[in-house]
């Protein structure tokens, strides 16, 4: 078996799930109960993908607070540096 081989066998395994319990406020639940009927996918599978829409939602809340940081670090305008500044202000504090 050549190198290759070794590298793709090792590399491609797929990554086993981990068991984690969570508590949902009744609200919430309902809401997750009502997407799952919705879509006619089981509650886990609901559950991974709306954590996963939340990570990717931070991740990208994060990237734009750093876009907005690194362009009113190179603004010279004042007018639009007080725009970047109270957009950095919602983002941080909220509206």
């Amino acid at each position: 078996m050549c190198w290759c081989g070794l590298v793709y066998i090792y590399t491609m395994r797929a990554e086993r799930p981990v068991r984690r319990s969570v508590s949902l406020p009744p609200r919430v639940a309902r809401r997750v109960k009502a997407i799952v009927k919705a879509e006619r996918a089981s509650e886990n599978r609901v559950l991974v993908g709306l954590i996963e829409s939340g990570l990717d939602a931070r991740a990208n809340e994060k990237a734009r607070f750093f876009e907005l940081a690194d362009r009113l670090t190179q603004a010279k305008d004042a007018k639009e540096r007080a725009q970047l500044k109270e957009a950095l202000a919602r983002l941080t504090f909220g509206e």
